[in-house]
Parts: structure tokens; C-alpha cells; sequence
């Protein structure tokens, strides 16, 4: 077992640490600015193809210039997807209720969508 330690310090054993977990939050970051690339309506395919190549050619540098440049109203896009599905979620419980209310479905399909609608 002290052979172990000796071949690998525990500044080596931090280090691998750091890296491995920057290596990680990286990959996050990535998923997070496809992720908002590709909901943004407000981007043309072609500013959306451009960054993709950028950030697939030029990670490191394509994510932080992603962050730089349109990161500042990134929370703000994802707050309105939330609140949309929400919004979502809360129409087709209503219209349930009112198919449930006119006897067009029973009371185990309104049940069943009201689950449905709630899982999103």
C-alpha cells in the first residue's frame, strides 16, 4: 500500500483531480450552450450552424466566446422555456377537465392526462 502512495504523490493525485473534474464541467458547459443554441428562435440556421462549428473546432475557445457573447440572457431564455412548459402543462390539464366535464372521457383518461401533463 506505501508503494502506492510513493509512485503517486498526493499533489499528482489532486491534480488529476482538478483536471478531471474542469474536464467535466466543460462537457456540462457544452451541453449547456447546444442546449440554448438550438431552443433559440431568435438564431438562423446558419448563425446556428456557425457556432456549432465553432464550438466543435474550437472548443475551449468556441464555449467562452458562447458565454461571452450570449450568455448574459441565457437564464433569462430558460426561465421563459420553464415558464412556458408550465404554462403548457396547465392548458392541457384544462382541457381535460373540460373533456371530463362534458363526458367525452371518463375519470381514469382524465386521471391519466392530468399525470401526463403533470410529468413535464
Amino acid at each position: 500500500m506505501a508503494l502506492a502512495s510513493a509512485e503517486y504523490p498526493f499533489l499528482n493525485l489532486m491534480w488529476t483531480m482538478l483536471v478531471f473534474f474542469l474536464w467535466v464541467a466543460w462537457f456540462w458547459l457544452l451541453f449547456v450552450a447546444f442546449g440554448d443554441l438550438f431552443r433559440r428562435t431568435d438564431v438562423s440556421g446558419w448563425a446556428k450552424a456557425g457556432w456549432t462549428v465553432l464550438l466543435i473546432l474550437l472548443p475551449f475557445l468556441g464555449i467562452l466566446l458562447y458565454l461571452v457573447t450570449q450568455g448574459r440572457h441565457l437564464l433569462e431564455r430558460q426561465r421563459a422555456r420553464e415558464a412556458a412548459s408550465a404554462t403548457t402543462g396547465a392548458a392541457q390539464i384544462a382541457e381535460a377537465r373540460r373533456l371530463l366535464a362534458e363526458g367525452v372521457i371518463d375519470d381514469a383518461e382524465y386521471q391519466a392526462l392530468k399525470r401526463k401533463a403533470l410529468a413535464r
